[in-house]
This record gives structure tokens, C-alpha cells and sequence, in this order.
């Protein structure tokens, strides 16, 4: 029977493949991609359940072989690293049951299930096993980024003392390296623990939308209104790279003594699923409270933002210096990125959208906006059969903004 059912998927995927997906309309070609993709994710679940078991049995030591994961990625042509994380996901799952189950019925894909296989660690072990049904409830309910804060903010809360632990030790691996190859050229590596990540990513942002705006208007001054995204002179890769070199003449010109930017912490509290303690910096990224609390003298700005019921934010307390914007700021850290449906454009690259039209009688209220990214926001213009944006051509989005306060 078990060959059986390997026939029948070998059967249906020779006539997926022959499938001419050049033919199919637009709305059956999404069909057919999230089908598949989902379809895939129940395979993985199934070859999990049989990796287990080949696993648990030491199918693989019958020639001797010293390892599971070197026979698989000997005999199903993985690289080592896959078939090292199929083993474990496989170990993992056996005592994940409620994982396992929604796995195998589609609910959650692999890559949910890769969060929360990180998330079981053996120190968190038995409250996992009794968190397990809200957690995997979640990775069904919610878009991927957002589960993947769920995560992590369980993770801290589950154990302080490990947490602090794990971000002392990123903190203390930060490194970076540039190094000259033989043709020339630099390249450059390093790992930054989430603060410091934080400060460099922003700042980069920052740099990336002003080399963007100056090819925009290179491009509008040689094509005029006919310019599009393929008329700028640099790829979204190149201003990275140039960006990085950037910084680097600006810090170099910079007079000494000069008082650099601070980052901004907010801090959430009386949350509904997370009570009391949640960290995290202005772009999303979680921090524990070790981490925070070195900064709160000099190095950063603290802000306070207080939830009441159905997620309403009831007060945004001003940070150290003066604060702007608290009604954005508000939406910002009650939708977090783009409200479109799969969207996660972060919240600081977004608009903030009338949800009722101001030219409708909207009004200017938290509980009337969301955020939407400048591509989506665009988009509701035309499907939702609203007047367009008195903001003269469209022009292509870059790959960050700075923050609209």
C-alpha cells in the first residue's frame, strides 16, 4: 500500500509537470501555485513521519554508516546541512504532537514548523508541551513575521535567564570583516547582535531611499514622465553597496565631538496574549530587557505604549526628547507593517491610509487608519474605486523609506 501511494505522487507530479503553465489564466495560475506549495508542505510532513521512524528503527546504520544525515544526503542527493535539518526536524516532531498533527493536515507549513522546533528547546521543554496548542494556533492565524514575534517574545518570557544569556553571547560573537580578494575588490561579512543590527540597518535604510530619490531624478530629468524603473542607473544592489561606502565618507567628515542619533526602544505593555514585559526596538526587531536596560541613560530614546481592549492603543507616552507624530506612531506600533493581506512591509517604509476616505467623511483617527506600503496603498486607490492621490506621476517604490513621522 505505502508503495502504492509512491507511485500515485510520482504519477501525479509527471502530469503536474506536464502541465503548460504558459496556458493557464492568471487566476487558475495563483490556484495551481498555492496549491502546490501547500501540497508540498503536507509532503514534507509525510517525510517527516518517515524519516522518524527510519530514524528511530536505524534503518540507516545497515551498511554501517555512522549517521543518519550523511546516508540521507548520500541516497536522496541533499546537501549535508538539509538532510542534518530533516533528521532533527524529524527527532523534534516525534515529541510535537500537536505540531505534527497540524503539519501533516496543511494548517502550518515547514517553515512555521522549523519556528517552533527552535522554539522547543530541552530548558523550555515542558512549558512548551503546555503552550504548544496556542502557539501552533497562532502560526495558522498569523502572517509569518508575526508568528515569528510570537515566537520569540514566548521564548524570552518562557526563560529569562537563558534569553539574557543567548543575547549577551550575540552580542559578544558581533564581528565583521572586510577582506581584499585577488582581483581587487572588498568583501565584506560579519554578524551584529539586534541593537547594534538595528542601528547599522536603519541608517543604511536611510542613505538607500536618498541614492534612490537622486536616480529617480536623474531618470525623470533624461525620460521625463516615461521613466521607469529600469532607466535608473543603479540596481537596488549596487545603492546597498554604495550606501555602505556612504556612511563610511560621511562618518569620516563628521567634526568630532558630534552627538550621533539615538535608537528608539518601545515598549508595550498590558499587551492581550503577552501581559506585562514585551521589548522590542522601532523596526520590530524583539530585545530582552538586559538589552535594553544599558541604553536607557545615554544611548537611547525609551518610548511607552500602552494597549487597552481589542488591541486599541490608549496612550503613547513621550520619550526622553521631544516625540512627534503619536497618532502615526500609534497606528505604527498597533499594525506593525502593511495591513494588505501578506504584506510586511515594515511599519516606518509605510503610508497611513484612511480606512473611510477623507473625502468621504473619514476622519483622521486611529481607529480610521492602517498602514499601507506605497505600492498597496496605490492598489486600494484602484480596487477599491477610490480617487487617485493628488501626488502628480507615480513613481516606483524604493527598496526602504525613511520614517514618516
Amino acid at each position: 500500500m505505502e508503495l502504492e501511494a509512491l507511485g500515485q505522487i510520482r504519477e501525479g507530479v509527471e502530469r503536474l509537470l506536464a502541465v503548460d503553465a504558459a496556458g493557464l489564466a492568471d487566476g487558475a495560475l495563483h490556484d495551481a501555485v498555492v496549491e502546490v506549495s501547500r501540497l508540498g508542505s503536507r509532503l514534507e510532513a509525510a517525510a517527516a513521519r518517515l524519516v522518524g521512524a527510519w530514524d528511530a528503527r536505524r534503518v540507516w546504520a545497515a551498511d554501517g554508516s555512522t549517521s543518519p544525515a550523511a546516508v540521507l544526503a548520500r541516497d536522496a542527493g541533499h546537501s549535508k546541512a538539509t538532510a542534518r535539518q530533516a533528521c532533527r526536524r524529524a527527532r523534534r516532531l516525534r515529541d510535537m504532537p500537536v505540531t505534527a498533527d497540524a503539519f501533516a493536515r496543511g494548517a502550518i507549513s515547514v517553515d512555521h514548523v522549523e519556528v517552533l522546533c527552535r522554539t522547543n528547546t530541552p530548558e523550555a521543554a515542558a512549558l512548551f508541551s503546555e503552550a504548544e496548542a496556542l502557539l501552533v494556533e497562532q502560526a495558522g492565524r498569523l502572517g509569518f513575521s508575526d508568528f515569528t514575534r510570537v515566537a520569540r517574545y514566548w521564548s524570552q518570557c518562557a526563560d529569562d535567564a537563558r534569553s539574557e544569556d543567548r543575547a549577551l553571547r550575540q552580542h559578544e560573537q558581533r564581528h565583521v570583516s572586510i577582506t581584499p580578494t585577488f582581483d581587487g575588490s572588498y568583501e565584506l561579512r560579519g554578524s551584529l547582535d539586534a541593537i547594534g543590527g538595528e542601528i547599522v540597518a536603519t541608517e543604511l535604510d536611510r542613505l538607500q531611499r536618498e541614492l534612490f530619490e537622486a536616480d529617480w531624478a536623474r531618470a525623470r530629468a533624461e525620460y521625463g514622465d516615461g521613466a521607469r524603473p529600469d532607466h535608473l542607473a543603479r540596481t537596488d544592489a549596487q545603492r546597498r553597496a554604495d550606501a555602505h561606502v556612504e556612511m563610511a565618507r560621511r562618518s569620516a567628515a563628521a567634526r568630532p565631538g558630534t552627538r550621533v542619533p539615538r535608537p528608539l526602544i518601545t515598549v508595550l505593555v498590558d499587551h492581550d496574549t503577552f501581559t506585562g514585559r514585551v521589548c522590542e526596538t522601532a523596526r520590530g526587531s524583539v530585545v530582552t530587557p538586559g538589552q535594553v536596560a544599558g541604553l536607557l541613560f545615554d544611548d537611547a530614546h525609551i518610548e511607552r505604549v500602552v494597549f487597552g481592549p481589542a488591541n486599541r492603543i490608549t496612550e503613547v507616552g513621550r520619550r526622553r526628547r521631544f516625540f512627534t507624530g503619536a497618532l502615526r506612531r500609534a497606528i505604527e506600533v498597533r499594525d506593525r507593517h502593511c495591513t494588505h493581506p501578506g504584506c510586511d512591509v515594515p511599519a516606518e517604509q509605510c503610508d497611513v491610509d484612511h480606512v473611510t476616505p477623507y473625502d468621504q467623511g473619514g476622519r483622521t483617527t486611529q481607529d480610521n487608519g492602517r498602514l499601507r506600503c506605497p505600492p498597496h496603498n496605490r492598489w486600494a486607490y484602484v480596487n477599491e474605486q477610490r480617487p487617485p492621490p493628488p501626488n502628480g506621476p507615480q513613481v516606483p517604490t524604493a527598496p526602504r523609506s525613511p520614517p514618516r513621522r
